[in-house]
């Protein structure tokens, strides 16, 4: 057995019956028993002997099957003192009368490049009574040979160690494939939206330019969609998603939601219809980044396939019936869309699976309702589908959370955006350090403009040496980059603060990293004070440093904050009419306020225009009604195109 546990040491995953130690003991068929049972007792690892003529094989007789044979009544008669065909012939009619050769080939006989695993199949599928009967291996030079079924089954368990092996290396390939991949591609993302958001915000732009980077920005956005939810399948299937759970606004989830899908129906004539509960909590605690994501996930999909009518967002809070400390979110997203025939139903939480309306539209991978089903069994919740072809589709969520106290919001945070820094506060100093320029220039472009002192470094070692010599508050430190990556610079920027003889409040050292595979984790045992990931938001940008700085900032005055959350409908302006219309009405203003509105809307003048939108006089009102609609969402080029 030392011996065949070495072979079985070599096996590779391609390995077959040729590559399994085997025994090639024969004997004639005039062969009597007697000479059987002294071929066993000197020959312990003989699993059997095969009986031979005329470089024929006629039968097989096993060590197992010879003594139990040997050991009824009449065996020693007939066992010891026939000849070897004989015996095989009783034994092989015990088999419901098979004929001898079919048995032979039918349970018996494999070629020697049968797979193991194919082997151990049929093996195992063969009658009871040959279960652990040896196996007649048949070579290519017409010779045979015994296989024991115990090496055979050895053999198939080191192959599901060998493969189970494969497929952990495989994973761990694939993790660090993704993760690479992760990288390269949100890195230039995060340069392409980023910079799209801020020359968006660039008044000096014509309509037509701005249009364009709008479109842009929307490309951007969407192909960052999908490489999230590509990534964010592997990250499940590997095992690397984790619940977190934190306390936030779910009024201010809702309200931002409400705000993301607003102009998209607005663009598609439909209704977006957000319906709280009257007795909403507003401060709950959940994992607020997958809860945000799953209603991002089935609103996107309702306003995607909703040409009339519109989508509905619901939401209540219940009592848990089994446990007191979670509370049940109640959520329901309806749409009137197509619907969704019985036989679909199933398909609909399967990754890259589509229904019939996803196919036509051709938009989206498919995977958006599986991350939403799995992300929704994460938080311990549940996901159900109602749904009538021609009507619409209903799903209902319910996920446990917990009620947070208002201590745990001291105050609310600041919506809008930032314009600058607050005056009589100390100078900030700020390091970006990103091997790629353009990513620097996005973060500088962003704090310059608002009052922070920046350097930048192209490298750790830069980073090392700037941070010594300047001392700055903050650093954003990327993560990979050549020559040094920020784990080591980091290291060493921390053990260099521990040795000053005074040292002062460290330097915060936040992350930017474009993985999404665990490696946070990593990041904050490292030394880093918290991490962001790219392509990131200008808001997350100054949250982070308004939590760690302490900084104050000013910002541009934003409408509707610290009301009621109530039911609120996003929807097409109704007196909205067509170009012709309105071009006809259009003619009747005088050349000169024509002018104006033209100047004006050409050079995103937005006073100017509301201005001039007053002059029109009351039986114009659906002219004023729909410029007004163009100018609140910043849509000068419509009143452009309108004009010329």
């Amino acid at each position: 057995m030392f011996v065949q546990q070495l072979e079985l040491d070599k096996l590779s995953l391609n390995s077959c019956l040729a590559d399994l130690p085997s025994h090639d003991f024969e004997i004639q068929i005039t062969t009597l028993g007697k000479v059987v049972s002294e071929a066993f007792h000197e020959h312990l690892e003989l699993p059997g002997v095969m009986i031979t003529a005329d470089n024929k094989i006629i039968g097989m007789i096993s060590r197992m099957k010879f003594f139990e044979w040997l050991s009824r009544p009449y065996g020693l008669e007939v066992f010891l003192n026939r000849p070897i065909e004989v015996l095989w012939e009783i034994m092989a009619k015990s088999e419901k009368n098979l004929d001898t050769e079919i048995l032979i080939t039918r349970y018996l006989l494999l070629s020697a490049d049968c797979n193991i695993y194919k082997a151990t199949e049929l093996a195992l599928k063969r009658p009871s009574s040959f279960i652990y009967e040896p196996i007649v291996i048949a070579w290519p030079n017409g010779r045979w040979r015994l296989l024991d079924i115990q090496i055979l089954l050895l053999a198939q368990s080191q192959l599901f160690d060998l493969a189970k092996q494969a497929a952990e290396n495989a994973n761990k390939a694939k993790s660090e494939f993704l993760a690479n991949m992760s990288h390269e591609l949100r890195t230039p993302l995060n340069s392409v939206i980023g910079f799209a958001q801020i020359l968006c915000q660039d008044t000096s732009f014509k309509p037509e330019h701005q249009e364009r980077l709008r479109i842009i920005n929307r490309s951007g956005e969407h192909l960052l969609s999908l490489i999230n939810n590509i990534l964010e399948m592997s990250k499940i299937e590997a095992g690397q998603t984790t619940v977190n759970e934190t306390d936030f606004d779910l009024h201010a989830v809702l309200q931002d939601l409400q705000d993301m899908f607003c102009l998209k129906v607005q663009k598609k004539g439909i209704q977006f219809v957000l319906e709280p509960d009257s007795d909403l909590p507003q401060y709950i605690s959940a994992d607020e980044g997958k809860l945000r994501q799953v209603l991002i996930n089935l609103i996107g999909n309702g306003v995607k396939f909703t040409d009339k009518g519109g989508v509905i967002l619901r939401a209540k809070v219940e009592k848990a019936p089994e446990n007191r400390e979670y509370q049940l979110l109640q959520l329901e997203v309806e749409d009137t869309g197509p619907g969704i025939a019985p036989e679909e139903l199933d398909k609909l939480f399967v990754a890259f699976e589509q229904t019939t309306a996803g196919h036509q539209i051709k938009k989206g991978t498919g995977l958006g309702l599986a991350i939403t089903q799995k992300f929704i069994n994460l938080m311990g919740g549940e996901i159900t589908t109602t749904s009538t072809v021609g009507v619409g589709t209903c799903f209902q969520l319910s996920i446990p959370i917990r009620l947070s106290s208002t201590q745990a919001f001291p105050g609310k945070a600041e919506r809008g955006k930032v314009i600058g820094l607050a005056p009589e506060q100390p100078e900030y100093r700020i390091l970006v350090v990103d091997d790629q320029p353009d990513n620097r220039l996005l973060i500088l472009d962003l704090l310059v403009s608002k009052g922070f002192l920046v350097e930048q470094a192209n490298n750790g070692r830069e980073a090392i040496d700037i941070s010594k010599a300047w001392r700055p508050d903050l650093i954003w430190m990327d993560l990979q980059m050549p020559e040094m990556d920020g784990y080591e610079a980091t290291k060493q920027i921390r053990e260099w603060e521990s040795q000053l003889e005074s040292p002062a409040i460290g330097t915060k050292i936040i992350a930017l990293t474009a993985s999404v595979f665990g490696e946070q984790e990593l990041v904050l045992a490292s030394g880093f004070d918290d991490y962001i990931v790219k392509p990131f938001r200008e808001q997350v940008i100054w949250q982070k440093i308004k939590e760690y700085l302490g900084v104050e900032l000013i910002y541009q005055e934003s409408e509707g904050n610290g009301q009621k959350l109530e039911k609120t409908i996003c929807c097409q302006d109704q007196k909205q009419v067509n170009s012709e219309d309105l071009s006809v009405i259009l003619k009747d203003m005088s050349s000169e306020w024509l002018t104006e509105l033209y100047q004006a809307s050409s050079q995103l003048r937005g006073k100017k225009v509301m201005q001039l939108i007053k002059d029109i006089p009351p039986e114009k009102a659906v002219l004023a009604a729909q410029l007004q609609s163009f100018a609140d969402n910043y849509q000068f080029d419509r009143i452009v195109q309108l004009l010329s």
